[in-house]
């Protein structure tokens, strides 16, 4: 064969058994494109023209953008729910900056302000470790004093074979760039719930990173409630087979209230589980929330079993509810993989049917949206803040029902 002819041939790739990743999937993952970085300066400024960033109000988050001296007004301290002591030898929490060693072990910032924040929290940073065994939830509170800017990070590292309940608690008033690093395990069994009941004209944008350890299993669970503008991203992998990780979320936004959340799943080990579930209630004019679900299964995770799910409803009309999931698979080996999303209004003919039978307009609508919550709330699986949530989810059913007698069903005054 001439050297001319040699050329001319078509040359394939190869596939590589040390490095899985490399053939097929020879173009990075359409989901996860975006550079990895401590250095905001990596990250080019948000535009609506970047898909990661089209569905979100930059107008009203430019303070996010650029590396800031954090105020320091947001409260950090470690408690059980109930107020009791904090078991002996279980839980600790110390205080720390981003040269620890410790800190910035789960991946790095993925997008501009995740980096910000990082920058920004450089002496602002909370270790939480977690070991052995607790039955009383561990309470992570964290407390707003004003509307100052503020950043801060926050490690969450539960033990081998640890289980117990952890949650993190957002409350008073804030504008707080935060990022979570989440580590578990192996053989560990942890719930972490998120809750943010922020006060109105707050705001927070946020990242959690998560590592999830060989056959652990973490509930990951993100509850908002409150907040002018609220942007959580959620980015997450294995350290090893036979994890299994549930991921739920509930939200109900309030007329002008933007609340975004973003999920990523990357399946990188064999035989590991992912449930993406998340629910929200709208109501009213500007009412919008965001909610962008992937799940990326790469070559070397054979017997993956995948799903994700999120549904809307709109209370009052005027509320725009963006949802979008993406499924993107680079392994044939896996035992099922799914995403679903829909957005519907209040349905009128249940009202009726509970109105026919002498249940009242409010009373009926605070049964029909409660109804497609507890589902969700009892997943979640911590019962010393069940009651605290649904309580949540009815006040503000009570002022949505005040808010369709006076603007009236159409959702004009």
């Amino acid at each position: 064969m001439t050297e001319m002819n040699k050329m001319k041939e078509i040359s394939l790739p190869v596939a590589n058994p040390k490095d899985p990743y490399a053939f097929p999937a020879t173009m990075p993952s359409s989901a996860d494109r975006e550079p990895r970085s401590f250095n905001p300066d990596d990250f080019p400024l948000p535009t609506r023209k970047q898909e990661d960033w089209r569905y979100t109000p930059l107008e009203r988050m430019g303070e996010f953008f650029q590396v800031f001296q954090p105020s320091g007004s947001t409260h950090v301290s470690l408690t059980t729910v109930d107020g009791s002591p904090l078991p002996a030898g279980v839980a600790s929490i110390r205080e720390t900056t981003t040269a620890d060693p410790e800190a910035g072990i789960v991946s790095q910032p993925n997008d501009r302000v995740s980096s910000v924040e990082w920058a920004s929290s450089a002496n602002r940073v909370f270790v939480v470790d977690l070991q052995g065994q607790w039955s009383t939830p561990i309470l992570v509170k964290v407390e707003g004093t004003s509307l100052d800017l503020d950043a801060l990070h926050l490690i969450i590292k539960a033990a081998d074979k640890a289980a117990g309940d952890i949650i993190i608690s957002h409350t008073g008033d804030a504008r707080l760039a935060e990022g979570v690093e989440i580590v578990t395990g192996a053989d560990s069994h942890t719930c972490l719930a998120s809750i943010q009941e922020w006060n109105p004209g707050s705001k927070h944008v946020g990242n959690h990173r998560i590592h999830l350890g060989a056959h652990a299993t973490l509930r990951h669970c993100m509850v908002t409630l409150g907040g002018d503008l609220v942007r959580i991203r959620m980015d997450q992998d294995f350290a090893g087979e036979e994890g299994d990780l549930n991921m739920l979320g509930i939200y109900f936004v309030e007329p002008g209230q933007h609340i975004e959340h973003r999920t990523m799943v990357v399946h990188n080990q064999p035989r590991c589980k992912s449930r993406v579930i998340y629910k929200g209630a709208l109501e009213g004019n500007k009412a919008h929330s965001t909610w962008v679900g992937n799940a990326l299964i790469q070559p070397q995770a054979p017997g993956t079993d995948s799903y994700e799910l999120n549904r809307n409803l709109v209370l009052i009309p005027g509320a725009i509810a963006d949802s979008e999931p993406n499924l993107e698979i680079e392994n044939g080996d896996i035992v099922g993989a799914g995403h679903a999303s829909s957005v519907g209004r209040f349905d009128d003919e249940e009202l009726f049917y509970l109105q026919s039978r002498g249940i009242s307009e409010a009373q009926a609508r605070k049964l029909v949206v409660s109804g497609f919550f507890v589902d969700l709330i009892e997943e979640i699986g911590i019962p010393s803040i069940s009651q605290h949530l649904i309580d949540a989810v009815n006040r503000r059913l009570e002022k949505s029902v005040a808010l369709t007698e006076k603007t009236g069903k159409d959702g004009n005054q």
